[in-house]
């Protein structure tokens, strides 16, 4: 399978391992991702799997998650994600954005995308994403996209930091 979108300022298209050098500069940058879960990157070989197995699962008839690589005037910035349910009725949405290109609302623009392919092209029923409670800028971007808080007292473990934070679940149901 193969699917792309084009926003007013952006290009998203599946991630594959030609995206090697850019996604490893933001994937194992500490301030770039001091707020997700499974990062940074420790070596280029992290990233290179990570890549593989995204590449691979677009390959699937009915992929279970679609990782878009975020394509700034031909080159990649970032990662919009959409991870579906078992029964592609629930998708979680993800994102990062290179550090450099933070502040100009490109994430806002891959997500709004994201969230309009799951809800346009996978027809799901509910959509929801998280953060870490100490990240405002995410928070608001969840809200700006139309997602609302819906529980502030999860728990975020961060594995490769052995570091635990409250985390804030938004979520949109379609009526």
């Amino acid at each position: 399978m193969y699917y792309e979108m084009k926003t007013e300022r952006l290009f998203l298209r599946p991630m594959n391992i030609s995206d090697l050098q850019a996604v490893h500069e933001y994937d194992s940058d500490n301030e770039n991702t001091r707020f997700m879960l499974n990062m940074p990157n420790s070596t280029i070989q992290e990233t290179q799997k990570y890549l593989t197995n995204a590449a691979n699962e677009w390959e699937k008839v009915r992929p279970y998650f679609y990782k878009f690589a975020i394509v700034l005037n031909g080159s990649v910035i970032g990662m919009a994600a959409v991870y579906l349910d078992e029964k592609r009725e629930i998708a979680e949405l993800g994102y990062i954005l290179n550090k450099k290109y933070w502040g100009n609302g490109y994430a806002l623009e891959a997500a709004r995308a994201a969230k309009d392919f799951a809800l346009n092209f996978l027809h799901v029923k509910k959509i929801f994403a998280h953060c870490d409670y100490r990240n405002a800028a995410s928070a608001r971007l969840m809200e700006k996209i139309g997602l609302k808080l819906e529980s502030d007292d999860g728990v975020r473990i961060y594995t490769k930091r052995y570091e635990t934070a409250r985390e804030l679940t938004y979520s949109f149901t379609v009526d």
